[in-house]
């Protein structure tokens, strides 16, 4: 099922900052005593591992890095992590000299990320994680995400994804493709979701600060 929202709404910042010592894992600042409530969460990773993905380019890493400004716990991309090393290091395993070997690499290191973020409490955002790598391998080797994946790496019921910007698609060092590149890998994470039992909720092109409402409004109405 995927849904697209336009409603905007605004969500109340958090209390207390909970700093994340894990590999993988951002650092936060302590913001005022005086501030609202954090949107809370408990229970099993399922209940509180968020993923954010979508198309490349498209705000997701901002999106992040607003909700971690906000106190909540967020997870690196692993695919950014990955080809920083092999940059620093000269190695091979990069989505344009050897995208096997990289997808193989990013799926071993978002297992390693949702099993350090177990010992944590509350809401717990990922930016990608092991579907978009399973994702990837199936696109690229015809290997079934569900069998990779199985029935004990879940998160949150719901996915957000970034929908393609062309207005604010950016290249770098470390992304290098073009956005007709990113499109269909997009279309693809898109399209195996729902048959991986999420429901997939595309994230509105508007600013950070009113999508990181966005999203924990509707984590708050419906989790």
């Amino acid at each position: 099922m995927i849904i697209e929202i336009h409603l905007i709404v605004r969500s109340p910042a958090p209390t207390h900052i909970p700093l994340l010592m894990l590999a993988g894992f951002t650092h936060t600042d302590i913001m005022s005593a005086s501030a609202p409530t954090q949107l809370r969460a408990v229970g099993e990773p399922a209940d509180r591992f968020v993923v954010i993905s979508g198309c490349s380019g498209g705000g997701k890493s901002t999106l992040l890095a607003a909700l971690h400004r906000r106190g909540y716990a967020t997870v690196d991309e692993p695919g950014r992590r990955i080809v920083k090393e092999e940059l620093e290091c000269g190695g091979s395993a990069l989505p344009w000299m050897d995208s096997e070997a990289f997808l193989r690499r990013a799926f071993d290191l978002a297992v390693a990320d949702y099993r350090d973020a177990g010992v944590r409490d509350g809401w717990i955002f990922f930016d990608r994680g092991l579907i978009d790598a399973a994702a990837g391998l199936e696109r690229m080797l015809g290997e079934s995400a569900l069998t990779r994946l199985g029935p004990s790496y879940r998160y949150h019921r719901r996915v957000f994804l970034t929908p393609p910007w062309p207005e604010i698609y950016q290249t770098d060092r470390e992304r290098r493709h073009s956005l007709s590149d990113a499109v269909p890998e997009y279309e693809h994470l898109r399209e195996l979701l729902p048959t991986l039992g999420y429901q997939v909720i595309i994230l509105p092109k508007i600013d950070v600060t009113k999508r990181a409402d966005f999203v924990l409004q509707t984590l708050q109405n419906g989790s």
